[in-house]
């Protein structure tokens, strides 16, 4: 097939890179659609207890599903003074009237919740809005506090879909800004690595181009159904990340056959045949890591790994057919201007440097790996610590407006009025009667005892409230007895922000008080119990998901390498990789080691349950680029007769270089998500930099080569019967 694409992109040049620029002015304007489109990240579980509740809510208590919203006030003068007053009536008599406000409590309206404290400076005014199209509600109570408020007082909307919309703002903020950093420092490097600044470019260019074209496949995913967020981050990562990553091994390869003589076409057709052979091949076994993400059924978690298949097709279509076709056209031009005295990596011949490194290690094989796999298992080791959970407003920067009203409600013991908790009790066939009456009260005032919650809403706190919005919604009984007097309801108001390390405990607490009030059916929903059931999903979906692409990747390899011994080693190098990246992030965002220096929060304690398994997707498969790089050309010493030492040797000078420039881009690429307001942006970012730093340097350039020596010629056993099945794949010229 390589022949074919090789023989198509060199003879017809032009028509390619035509065909290609009509591609890409065709996905701007559907690239630039996509984060629009996008959804926060949070999901439901099919059928799950939340979602039974939630779905008994809407047919047999007929309710509206509404969100709670709050708006925050703090000044430097106390609520009772005219000045406050007057700023605070108008915007009350403004925001009451905005179309989705549905009912408004003022933070002195008669309520059984502190909504002032006690120096009158924090306010809290609690609003009930529509869920549908509620991010437009929000961004006009927003509009109406920011055109009210004074520099003495100052107003916070915040609130479950104050916070997505903040999230998505964020999200999509923070990739353009890591765009802007990365492009021009991964400009710089190329220029270096490449010595001629024609020869930077195409890797900018084929990123660029994977970018566009992936974000528009991105948007037409969402056309389809619910996308997560994160799906853009991964997309921007991978896209520029592997598309540099292709690019300097087809470039470095066209290069190095240019110096052997060879025309610009026959140069563009054996790199293609090679070196394009190889990208496809890793293409595909990132395709396949980030296929890990489809295994869960989790619609949102899918989505983003269908996002990135798309992109590392769209990469890898671009690097195997668009660059050899400028390649061909470009020749001897692609080493224009003259060569720059300073740069990291020859024009396409071996290194000495590396190949002396490479000697070093292989003489001392066994103190090598001992002493490089001691200290990535060390890394690894906070892992078996980490904890997961959905992080909601602590997962954006304190700076930010949602995050900030959360925190002053905190202050004024409202942290849980956003993480509520429903107890829906099933009465079955014998539906409501005095008895059951009594037994649902008593729980009520038995719940509202304990020391942890703020409030138990029902029916029977109705007498202690006046008039107003809060206290109308408790008065309507059929807000807590359904129609057919089936089912009854509590929402419980916990005193502070629950973190998801402390749901299970809070779920139990409240089943059992249930079941021991005499109801024999019962069940626990909320926010908290919704992103609980995300989390457990995807926990128990992980086994399944990894071990999917361990054995998928070891088929591969098998039968790429004609090995055994290869595909194992590979595997469990990248599970050494992965291990560490999770292990720093478990230090910094969920210990708090060193958090501060890089700006994340100190206060959060678990890490979001969404990114291990898209980290992992993201680094085994990247990972695997760098292996099958290296890979790949000692496989062609070995098929040349070489032996194993001379093989590794000859494959570090060839590669080493490629894959240090192309691990110091990627390092850029992911650092810059690192300085963003999105906590989920910052752990990945450093997870992905710290986990490719460690592949490029102890791995590919200590653990690889000594490992690989100690193996000798047991690196290509393959049993005979597999020998004889075993279909053959060419990877080497």
């Amino acid at each position: 097939m390589f022949n074919h694409i090789a023989q198509i992109v060199t003879r017809r040049p032009w028509h390619v890179v035509v065909a290609w620029a009509i591609l890409v002015v065709l996905a701007i304007p559907l690239a630039r659609l996509a984060p629009s489109h996008l959804a926060a990240n949070a999901s439901s579980v099919k059928n799950s207890e939340a979602q039974q509740i939630t779905r008994i809510y809407t047919t047999a208590f007929k309710q509206t599903v509404t969100d709670r919203t709050v708006l925050m006030s703090q000044s430097e003068i106390p609520a009772s003074d005219p000045r406050f007053q007057e700023v605070y009536n108008r915007l009350m008599e403004k925001v009451q009237h905005l179309p989705g406000v549905l009912s408004l409590t003022r933070f002195d309206a008669p309520s059984p919740l502190e909504q002032s404290s006690p120096d009158g400076k924090i306010t809290a005014t609690l609003l009930d809005t529509k869920l549908a199209g509620g991010d437009g509600v929000i961004e006009a109570i927003r509009r109406q506090a920011r055109a009210l408020q004074t520099p003495q007082i100052k107003f916070y909307v915040t609130g479950a879909t104050a916070v997505t919309k903040d999230f998505l703002h964020l999200l999509e903020a923070d990739v353009k800004r890591s765009e802007l950093i990365a492009l021009p420092l991964t400009a710089v490097v190329l220029v270096l690595a490449f010595g001629a600044l024609v020869a930077a470019g195409l890797p900018l260019i084929i990123g660029v181009v994977a970018i566009t074209t992936g974000m528009a496949c991105l948007y037409l995913l969402t056309l389809l159904g619910e996308v997560s967020s994160f799906a853009q981050t991964v997309i921007t990562m991978l896209s520029l990340g592997a598309g540099i990553d292709y690019a300097l091994m087809m470039v470095g390869r066209f290069r190095e056959e240019l110096g052997r003589g060879r025309s610009a076409p026959e140069a563009a057709a054996l790199t293609t045949r090679t070196a394009g052979r190889a990208v496809a091949f890793s293409g595909l076994v990132v395709a396949l890591a980030m296929g890990a993400m489809i295994v869960p059924d989790l619609t949102f978690i899918r989505s983003m790994g269908i996002g990135g298949v798309m992109a590392v097709f769209m990469t890898v279509l671009a690097s195997t057919t668009l660059l050899p076709a400028l390649l061909s056209l470009l020749g001897e031009r692609i080493n224009s201007p003259r060569r720059l005295s300073f740069r990291l990596t020859s024009g396409g011949t071996a290194h000495p440097f590396w190949g002396r490194w490479a000697q070093q290690v292989m003489r001392r094989p066994w103190a090598f790996t001992v002493v490089v796999a001691g200290v990535l298992i060390a890394l690894a080791w906070p892992t078996l610590s980490m904890k997961l959970g959905y992080t909601g407003a602590f997962g954006l920067g304190q700076g930010v407006e949602s995050r900030k009203g959360l925190e002053l409600m905190r202050q004024l013991g409202l942290g849980g009025a956003s993480d509520s908790f429903e107890v829906l009790l099933d009465l079955g066939s014998e539906g409501f009667t005095p008895q059951n009456r009594s037994k649902w009260k008593d729980l009520a005032q038995q719940i509202s005892a304990w020391p942890q919650v703020r409030l138990v809403i029902s029916p029977f706190l109705a007498g202690k409230l006046g008039q107003g919005g809060f206290g109308d919604l408790l008065t309507l009984s059929n807000q807590y007895i359904s129609q057919n007097r089936r089912y009854l309801r509590l929402t419980v108001v916990p005193k502070d922000a629950v973190h998801a390390p402390d749901i299970p405990a809070w779920q139990q607490k409240l089943r059992q008080a249930a079941l021991g009030s005499g109801f024999t059916q019962v069940r626990i929903g909320g926010a908290p119990i919704g992103s609980m059931e995300f989390t457990d999903a995807l926990i128990s979906a992980m086994p399944a998901a990894i071990g999917t692409v361990f054995v998928a990747t070891f088929i591969l390899l098998a039968i790429a390498f004609r090995s055994l011994i290869i595909p194992l080693k590979s595997i469990v190098m990248n599970t050494l990789s992965v291990g560490a990246a999770y292990g720093v992030i478990t230090l910094v965002f969920q210990k708090g080691v060193l958090a501060r220096l890089i700006g994340a929060p100190t206060d959060v304690g678990y890490i979001d349950s969404s990114l291990p398994l898209m980290m992992f997707a993201v680094i085994f498969g990247l990972s695997m680029d760098y292996e099958i790089f290296l890979l790949s050309r000692i496989q062609e010493g070995h098929l040349a007769g070489l032996s194993t030492f001379e093989s590794v040797k000859a494959a570090l000078e060839r590669t080493a270089s490629v894959i240090t420039s192309a691990a110091l881009i990627m390092i850029l690429v992911f650092s810059a998500f690192i300085f963003g307001q999105v906590v989920a942006n910052k752990t990945v970012g450093l997870g992905l930099a710290v986990a490719v730093f460690l592949d490029a340097t102890l791995i590919r350039l200590v653990l690889v080569p000594a490992v690989m020596v100690l193996a000798g010629e047991w690196n290509w056993w393959l049993p005979g019967p597999l020998q004889r099945v075993m279909p053959r794949v060419r990877l080497e010229p």
